[in-house]
């Protein structure tokens, strides 16, 4: 718990993983049956088995909720961060990245039971990334980890979708929605992906109808969500349930849906796509720095475009730039400021 809090642009509140990036060729994938392009949950022993097979080319604090609190702060925010880990050297690992990042991190570690979470990344040639996931200690966030002082100072409060892969992560993730209502807060959420989508359509549709402020989501997402196959459809599907939507699609662009306004953003041109690992809450951060500061819809589009192409130019979900000036320099371009 925290006696003293400072107000927050984002408190975002996800599983708390570290991530182990790879690159593999197309047929790793193939030969031991993996489904390329989405996240997979696996158990300790399959994630030990992916690993032992595989040349980490990195390890580093994620997670997707963590990665846009990061990010936020990379652009000049001010984030707080609720996720669980376990008080192991990967744990310590999480706390100490996340910290350096300048994102506050409250948030008890497990003392026993199961190991900090861990997302195996594997990228293949085409840049694609597919996530075999042991969840451990991240399920183990619960009601009581989440603090109604920090949830009071927040502008707005991200959630991620995954958090409802447990039942008592999912009950952190409603009491923050419910605070947040209670002190007049805005609420996020991140469709997090579609195999997400596929477990739970149904209690997410909920949550959206329910809590929801501001969407997240890729095309594919949104699509998957509605069972619509035209991605234009499913703009008129969320409008009536959400205020604002986030779409983003890739090398298209971004959609933004604003009642009966729909911007239309491309994306930023970028040489070489390396990895697209994290791009989608990174584009989340661009965004949502640009609400809390108070730019228009468009240019907090455009930030999202701007911060994620830094992201496709390599490995891992992290910015190896400042973002503040990476972006500040590019929306020069456009007679816009950070």
């Amino acid at each position: 718990m925290v006696n003293d809090v400072t107000e927050y642009d984002v408190v975002g509140i996800g599983n708390a993983i570290v991530d182990v990036l790879a690159k593999v060729g197309e047929g790793f994938l193939s030969e031991r049956g993996l489904h390329k392009g989405d996240m997979t949950l696996v158990e300790a022993q399959k994630a030990g088995e992916i690993y032992t097979d595989i040349i980490p080319e990195r390890e580093v604090s994620g997670g997707s909720a963590a990665n846009t609190v990061a990010a936020i702060a990379s652009l000049g925010g001010t984030p707080a961060f609720v996720g669980k880990v376990h008080d192991d050297e990967l744990g310590q690992e999480f706390q100490r990245d996340i910290g350096a990042a300048g994102v506050d991190f409250y948030t008890a570690p497990l003392m026993q039971g199961p190991s900090t979470a861990r997302s195996i990344v594997l990228v293949t040639p085409d840049a694609q990334r597919s996530m075999f996931t042991y969840l451990g200690a991240s399920i183990h966030l619960t009601a009581d980890d989440i603090d109604e002082k920090i949830i009071s100072a927040a502008k707005i409060v991200y959630l991620e979708a995954y958090l409802l892969d447990d039942e008592k992560s999912a009950e952190a993730m409603f009491k923050a929605a419910q605070l947040a209502r209670k002190y007049n807060r805005q609420v996020a959420l991140t469709l997090s992906d579609t195999s997400c989508i596929e477990r739970h359509r149904q209690q997410i549709k909920d949550f959206i109808h329910s809590y929801t402020d501001i969407l997240f989501a890729n095309d594919d997402e949104i699509k998957s969500l509605f069972e619509e196959d035209d991605f234009y459809k499913t703009l008129d599907l969320i409008k009536p349930e959400v205020e604002i939507a986030a779409l983003t699609r890739g090398e298209k662009g971004s959609v933004v849906v604003n009642n009966r306004i729909k911007i239309f953003v491309e994306a930023e041109t970028i040489e070489n796509v390396v990895d697209s690992t994290g791009a989608g809450d990174v584009y989340a951060a661009g965004f949502l720095y640009g609400l809390t500061h108070g730019r228009t819809l468009g240019t907090c589009a455009l930030i999202g475009n701007i911060a994620a192409s830094e992201i496709l130019s390599h490995y891992g979900a992290r910015a190896e730039v400042s973002l503040r000036g990476y972006v500040r320099n590019k929306l020069r371009n456009y007679g816009k400021t950070l």
